[in-house]
């Protein structure tokens, strides 16, 4: 044998010894815990928007005058395929509404929205320290978890070849 072999042959033995107890403590977890893989429950971290963070009745009452109302999604395109939205809203970005502010209507009632209201929270402080009328702000996720009803928002078609 070569010591290039043996060499090689010890590099794999040593590969299987250290891996070795790293596969043992993955196949069970000691009885009356959690396995690593199970999912964990979110826990929202605490608010600390001067936004008030709406409930789901809170949500369905506003949208029952939809003529005084404006729903506004702070999500990136991607989130609002992936978990929906409500039914009709105003899609601006939270990095871009700082440049949006004129295109938004002053005469209604505000709904920011975001998966968790976070940066919901975040727009309607700016949108309040602007002037605007701020309802409160809404976790998309929290309200469909709370039963509320989300549509789902289809990706774009691809753009033809020229």
């Amino acid at each position: 044998m070569t010591t290039r072999s043996v060499l090689s042959l010890l590099s794999i033995a040593a590969a299987v010894t250290l891996s070795a107890p790293a596969a043992h403590a993955q196949e069970a977890a000691p009885a009356g815990e959690p396995a690593a893989s199970a999912p964990k429950p979110y826990v929202a971290p605490p608010w600390t928007y001067k936004t008030r963070q709406l409930s789901r009745n809170d949500v369905d009452r506003l949208l029952s005058n939809p003529k005084k109302l404006l729903v506004l999604d702070v999500r990136r395109p991607d989130e609002l395929v992936k978990y929906g939205s409500l039914a009709v809203y105003l899609s601006v970005q939270l990095k871009d509404l700082p440049y949006a502010l004129d295109y938004i209507p002053r005469d209604r009632q505000i709904i920011t929205v975001s998966n968790r209201a976070h940066r919901a929270g975040a727009a309607g402080d700016l949108l309040a320290s602007k002037g605007y009328k701020v309802a409160g702000a809404l976790g998309s996720e929290d309200y469909r978890e709370a039963g509320g009803s989300l549509q789902k928002v289809l990706p774009p078609p691809p753009k033809p070849a020229q």
